[in-house]
């Protein structure tokens, strides 16, 4: 038998994360003491904020929502919290894991907001991967969710947006920067809290939390959360960065907050140029690019060149100049956009960037 380091108790795990062996009540409070510890130390809430937790009914945002509102009461933070959650339209999948978010809501008593792409883009991603095939779908959905989340936050009326992105996705982000050569991005990706530029911050509670010690918390709680892959990742380019990183932990447990710590103390040097942020012409959504990138993949799909916004070519830029077209399947002209197919916001609404 091995005894917890904490209590000398029966240890029930071995921590990832520094190879404490722990009993689960040891492990539960150093769990939610370090998540306490990084939302203080941070100053990620003052008393009055309100805050949208991204929910999607995974593991990550799970966790998030039960450990927020535990630690909001425990130690009264004083602030209000609602569960946001956007409907991409994925038949099998996202479906059913917004059964596991509407579970929550009861559990916990938060109130609970759903977005669908169809309703802000015209647009299912069912209807997009039809479209464009199994690649590149990934792009499509992480630009139209950034987006997505910021238009519910602001249709709640919250002044913050909390996410699940938790240490393992941090050091693929970081990865993924370094092979991409993105030295924008790369610059800004550790950042704790992102979008100050905008009227909506997000903040990452669960930054230097390991995913197999969410796995663990998660069950040893029994919490209610949807544990299947989304169908059309499998072929996403961030499964080979995990990959690369989940070898790497194997033979290196520290590696994960390693590479964050690299990400952070990154400096860009003396002449580099890098994107000036400004709003994109057509809706108004801070973008580093005269027309977003969401506007860009929707005036694509819209006129049958779903390529346009993946590949740089002359002829997007053409493309580009013309007027967006309009779309008879597209509701953002009734949800407050400006009621072009092309568009992806409401131009009268105060918007964030996403990094």
């Amino acid at each position: 038998m091995v005894n917890c380091a904490k209590c000398n108790g029966q240890a029930a795990l071995k921590r990832p994360k520094n190879g404490d062996a722990l009993c689960r009540s040891c492990f539960f409070e150093a769990f939610e003491r370090e998540i306490h510890e990084t939302i203080v130390g941070n100053d990620l809430f003052v008393r009055g904020d309100s805050v949208a937790i991204g929910a999607s009914g995974g593991k990550d945002s799970t966790v998030l929502a039960h450990v927020l509102n535990l630690l909001n009461e425990r130690h009264d933070y004083g602030v209000k919290l609602v569960l946001l959650s956007i409907d991409e339209g994925i038949t099998g999948y996202r479906d059913d894991s917004l059964e596991a978010v509407k579970r929550n809501k009861l559990e916990y008593g938060l109130p609970l907001e759903i977005l669908t792409y169809k309703e802000l883009y015209g647009w299912t991603m069912d209807e997009i991967v039809a479209k464009i095939g199994l690649k590149n779908n990934c792009t499509f959905c992480g630009v139209f969710r950034r987006q997505a989340l910021d238009r519910g936050a602001w249709k709640l009326g919250v002044n913050k947006v909390a996410t699940g992105h938790n240490a393992d996705d941090i050091a693929e982000t970081v990865l993924m920067n370094v092979l991409r050569g993105d030295i924008a991005r790369l610059q800004r990706c550790t950042q704790i809290v992102t979008g100050q530029e905008g009227m909506l911050p997000r903040c990452k509670p669960l930054k230097y939390t390991y995913e197999k010690e969410i796995v663990m918390y998660a069950h040893f709680k029994k919490l209610d959360y949807f544990s299947t892959e989304c169908i059309y990742s499998p072929n996403a380019y961030r499964g080979h960065a995990r990959t690369y990183i989940k070898d790497l932990e194997r033979v290196r447990p520290r590696a994960i907050l390693d590479i964050i710590a690299s990400g952070e103390a990154l400096s860009v040097k003396e002449g580099v140029s890098l994107p000036t942020i400004t709003t994109c012409v057509r809706c108004g959504y801070i973008s580093s690019q005269s027309v977003c990138k969401a506007c860009v993949l929707l005036q694509g799909l819209n006129t049958n060149e779903p390529l346009l916004g993946i590949r740089k070519t002359s002829k997007a830029n053409k493309q580009l100049q013309r007027p967006p077209p309009t779309s008879s399947t597209s509701d953002v002209s009734q949800s407050g956009g400006c009621g072009s197919g092309g568009c992806a916001c409401n131009p009268d609404t105060p918007q964030s960037l996403d990094f």
